[in-house]
């Protein structure tokens, strides 16, 4: 049966994609980030579906993305910061090794850069991202089989402690 080595999850800013990328590389196998996945599917970006389609559309895809990506890839797994809400994908990352990448708000705000394309940060960002750290932190913290802190410290020190971690 084919599994990630390694599923991240946390909040926007947390470095899902760029530790992920690390973490891949010094694994020696491939990454995929299911946002990513989402945007190829569509050929639009993340933004974009919010705005066309609606946020509910935008979680439906990112379902069957989660639910492929976990069936299919045997490297490291990113997903998006809000694919835990489903209770179907964290029924199915059950017996996975997931990680959830911990970020205080000072840092996701700096790394977010407020001014970026984040559909659920659009009004009172600082303000809106707080509060989905805050919502969803219990939940990640419920998954997590490995939990690292990433404030302060730079992605490729992140993946240096997880490869010691996954091995």
């Amino acid at each position: 049966m084919t599994r990630p080595k390694a599923v991240l999850i946390g909040p926007p800013g947390s470095g899902k994609t760029t530790v992920g990328q690390a973490l891949a590389e010094r694994l020696g196998v491939p990454f995929r980030d299911t946002d990513a996945d989402i945007e190829a599917a569509t050929g639009k970006p993340i933004g974009e579906i919010f705005i066309d389609d609606g946020e509910e559309r935008f979680r439906e895809l990112e379902r069957a993305a989660v639910r492929a990506a976990l069936a299919e890839h045997e490297g490291v797994l990113a997903l998006g910061g809000g694919a835990i809400l489903a209770e179907p994908t964290r029924e199915l990352l059950a017996g996975h090794t997931v990680v959830y990448l911990e970020v205080g708000l000072a840092d996701a705000v700096q790394r977010v850069g407020l001014a970026a394309a984040r559909p659920l940060l659009v009004l009172n960002p600082r303000s809106r991202l707080r509060a989905l750290m805050e919502e969803r932190r219990p939940v990640y913290e419920s998954l997590a089989v490995i939990t690292v802190a990433t404030d302060g410290r730079a992605p490729a020190e992140v993946a240096e402690e997880l490869t010691g971690a996954l091995s």
